[in-house]
């Protein structure tokens, strides 16, 4: 059996013609085929809008109906393309069935962006036991797992494409907050670089970004800090905060052929705060924090 020739290779790999040309900077990803989870609200959302706005036919995983529903109204009214699938990815059963919708109309994703997540545990390490571990493990882990597996062969016939996994800074850095999150996030951080490492020769490359002060419906970090906005200039080296259209620019990047020689890297998206420094302890709060508040 042949291997499929992955996607931008050419008869001399030596020869410059491997690189993919860029032929509308505006459509980067016209006619792609992307699946996003979580692709409904917030950063999943935001990849969403913008892959279709650059062309892309985009499949949603959503768990939410209204958020799903929106989403694709949102596409479709500036002229993109969009389904929803409501589905729960923790579920092996309901990964197999977006796996056959979305085979069903297309030979396969050219872009799979594995984006659900949560770092919201059942209670804290302390208190916690194997029910709260089991639902850290679910929806930030085990979930890329299951959907990068129902995808990865097809997407291999078909000639390769890039995934792209959203974890958090979280899992590049020490997270006093909740241990566990940290470690399923660096887990999905490495399974990035494994990943990209084994497939590559394959037309696969998986990359991962790691979001922070990133406001979103599940991560407020605007109410209760409204006297203390003139602090993000300490707070981000960027010396603001950061919204889900930032994130989403970075995973345009990655899924398209822009970063055609980029593979197995894990990027911070977090207004430099990894570069800065990180979580504090607050003596007033008497907890970690990464905003911290004037005396």
């Amino acid at each position: 059996m042949t291997e499929p020739q992955p996607r931008g290779n050419a008869t001399n790999p030596q020869s410059p013609q491997n690189v993919p040309p860029i032929d509308d900077w505006n459509r980067l990803l016209d006619g792609r085929v992307a699946v996003v989870t979580g692709g409904g609200d917030g950063i999943g959302g935001a990849v969403s809008r913008l892959f279709a706005q650059h062309g892309a036919i985009v499949e949603i995983a959503e768990i939410d109906p209204q958020l799903a529903e929106t989403a694709v109204s949102d596409i479709e009214s500036s002229g993109g393309t969009a389904r929803a699938h409501l589905v729960d990815v923790r579920r092996p059963e309901d990964v197999e069935l977006l796996r056959t919708a979305v085979l069903s109309a297309h030979d396969a994703p050219d872009v799979l962006v594995n984006n659900v997540g949560d770092y919201r545990p059942i209670v804290r390490f302390h208190d916690s036991g194997i029910e709260s571990w089991t639902a850290m493990y679910e929806i930030n882990f085990l979930h890329a797992v299951m959907v990068t597996r129902a995808f990865l062969n097809p997407m291999i016939d078909n000639g390769g494409g890039s995934i792209v996994n959203v974890h958090s800074v979280e899992g590049q850095r020490g997270y006093p907050g909740e241990p566990v999150y940290g470690a399923m996030k660096a887990a999905l951080a490495h399974f990035t670089t494994c990943l990209a490492a084994g497939y590559g020769r394959r037309g696969i490359r998986v990359n991962g970004i790691g979001p922070d002060l990133t406001q979103t419906s599940q991560v407020d970090y605007l109410t209760g800090y409204e006297s203390s906005q003139h602090l993000w200039e300490s707070w981000a080296p960027v010396g603001r905060l950061g919204w889900p259209q930032d994130q989403a620019r970075v995973a345009l990047f990655l899924a398209s052929d822009l970063s055609s020689f980029v593979t197995g890297h894990n990027i911070p998206v977090d207004g430099g705060t990894k570069a800065g420094g990180g979580w504090f302890f607050s003596p007033t709060e008497r907890r970690f924090v990464n905003r911290p508040k004037t005396l």
